[in-house]
């Protein structure tokens, strides 16, 4: 039995489902809304490149390293993004959360908020996970912003820890949130969540 087992996940009109062929088309055209794939510090597939993204992504889900979901607009099943769990450690029970974005239109909306619930939420409260990580390249302003908003706290920065699409060596912000810290975090993204947006 793996760690991760498949699940569908399903908040304010916002739903999580494993990562499948099915969703090819859909992804496609979710990275080509703001040409997504010619952001230097993202791993958007091209439109070509699709079908191989998501056979990886379940290489790596057969191997136990990787869960991916697509993320669909729950009103219709439009496929809006993905993300996955990664770097699974079931024996430390500690996952983290990447692999994470969204159609452009979808930026800047209550989609990603909810996904992380969602995910954090399963990952704390179904899987009894103690840590729950992030990492992102460290000129993902954006990105890091976004993590900060969950109530993660910065763990540091790898050096020279990766390459980028371009080939270029990337230094990799981390982050993480503990069980303990989880439920004032909750609190505040279902406060989040709630407000009017301006």
């Amino acid at each position: 039995m793996a760690f991760v087992e498949p699940v569908k996940l399903e908040a304010r009109g916002v739903r999580l489902v494993p990562l499948g062929l099915e969703h090819e088309a859909g992804l496609a055209a979710a990275a080509a809304d703001g040409e997504l794939w010619n952001l230097r510090i993202t791993s958007v597939p091209t439109p070509d490149q699709t079908r191989q993204y998501i056979l990886d992504a379940l290489a790596m889900r057969e191997a136990g390293h990787r869960f991916a979901f697509a993320v669909l607009d729950a009103s219709d099943g439009t496929v809006l993004g993905s993300s996955s769990y990664h770097d699974i450690l079931p024996a430390v029970k500690r996952v983290e959360i990447g692999w994470t974005w969204y159609a452009k239109r979808c930026q800047r909306t209550h989609v990603n908020t909810t996904t992380k619930l969602l995910l954090m939420t399963h990952a704390f409260e179904t899987l009894g996970c103690h840590v729950v990580g992030w990492r992102t390249d460290n000129f993902n302003f954006a990105s890091q912003a976004a993590i900060e908003r969950l109530g993660a706290r910065k763990d540091g920065v790898i050096r020279g820890h990766a390459l980028r699409r371009d080939g270029t060596i990337r230094d990799t912000v981390m982050y993480s949130m503990r069980s303990g810290e989880w439920p004032e975090a909750k609190a505040q993204l279902l406060y989040l969540l709630d407000k009017p947006r301006a």
